[in-house]
């Protein structure tokens, strides 16, 4: 898997910006990506050392069409909580 692949986008939340503070960023990535990969991607991306990787899976949620619950799901999403050891990470770079 390439290393444009991996990393999605980066979840930027008002809880994910207050962690940000701390080292530790969130990443949405792709559903087949591994730690060690993400760890790869984010360290030559962004020039930093990452000290950890964690992931979490979440599911899709069911949409409502109409009056009714239909088994029309949203597609499930992979987040990385990945902590930085030296570096930081800018989320909002200028142009």
């Amino acid at each position: 898997m390439k290393i444009n692949q991996i990393l999605i986008r980066p979840k930027i939340t008002e809880k994910a910006l207050k962690e940000a503070k701390d080292s530790n960023y969130l990443f949405e990535v792709n559903k087949y990506a591994t730690k060690h990969q993400i760890r790869k991607a984010v360290e030559k991306l962004f020039s930093v050392e990452v000290s950890e990787v964690n992931t979490a899976v979440r599911k899709g949620k069911i949409r409502r069409l109409g009056r009714r619950m239909k088994e029309k799901r949203k597609s499930d999403e992979k987040l990385a909580y990945v902590k930085v050891k030296k570096g930081k990470i800018d989320l909002f770079p200028q142009t």
